[in-house]
């Protein structure tokens, strides 16, 4: 595979998008406070890498989106007192508890457009999306956030000489 056309390290904790609750007048808001900060952290990176690029267009054709998303560990997936730095032997490999891979990448989604990466979620016809925890594998961060790479699905065309 050819390298990605747009690549960043979003720091900040992944907020997921797509539970709605009303309030007691009946006006629908993100039951997730994470939500809107992780949005802005997404959409700050995006438009600081784009920054670099006066010719970026929104990308208006299919394309592959590759997503990590790094949790960090609950506090109860370490021992207490002198082990309270040591992983429990029972604490999980992989997070298996929300937030919900498919609520992250909505709103990574939608910040990616906002930035102008995109226009419109759309265009992502191919998805690789994992949740990790801190320092736990491949693209795995040391502290909350995600590796975000967009891939073009269309070959290049060729130039006439």
């Amino acid at each position: 595979m050819t390298a990605p056309s747009f690549c960043i390290t979003v720091h900040g904790t992944p907020g997921p998008q797509g539970s709605k609750t009303r309030n007691a007048a009946g006006a629908l808001y993100e039951s997730s406070a994470k939500v809107k900060p992780w949005r802005e952290a997404v959409k700050s990176a995006a438009l600081d890498a784009l920054a670099y690029d006066d010719s970026w267009m929104p990308l208006n054709e299919p394309v592959r989106l590759d997503v990590v998303f790094t949790l960090q560990r609950p506090r109860h997936h370490y021992g207490t007192g002198r082990n309270a730095g040591v992983l429990k032997p029972s604490a999980p490999e992989h997070p298996t508890g929300k937030p919900d891979t498919d609520k992250l990448l909505r709103s990574t989604q939608d910040a990616l457009k906002d930035a102008g990466v995109l226009r419109d979620d759309s265009v992502v016809t191919a998805v690789f999306a994992a949740k990790t925890y801190t320092l736990a594998g491949s693209d795995a961060l040391s502290h909350p956030g995600a590796v975000i790479r967009v891939w073009r699905l269309n070959k290049p065309k060729e130039t006439e000489s």
